[in-house]
């Protein structure tokens, strides 16, 4: 028995990856946004630690932990993949605000 109800969604092939997809990347953009928007200089090297490499190391955390540590959740490598390739999205979409924003 699901948690959640049926919805129009549920019929959109791989709707749980676009949402891994679309959930990283709207973080790891947000999180470009923020340190964009309150640093006067921009450090790109803690951008990328946070913004990506942090954001592909928790979603692969996440999975891990689903995996090994829950009964009633599974760890996916398309999961992780589809994390990853949000956050890499996000980030191409904050290196454009910083582009934008900073006018480097």
């Amino acid at each position: 028995m699901p948690f959640f109800p049926e919805t129009p969604f549920d019929d959109v092939q791989f709707v749980d990856k676009w949402t891994h997809l679309v959930m990283y990347g709207g973080t790891s953009s947000v999180i470009w946004w923020e340190y964009i928007r309150s640093h006067i200089r921009l450090d790109f090297r803690r951008l990328l630690l946070f913004a990506v490499v942090g954001m592909i190391i928790l979603g692969g955390l996440i999975e891990l932990l689903q995996a090994y540590c829950t009964t009633t959740r599974s760890g996916e490598w398309f999961d992780f993949m589809a994390d990853s390739i949000g956050v890499l999205i996000g980030s191409a979409v904050g290196v454009l605000l910083a582009l934008c924003y900073h006018r480097l």
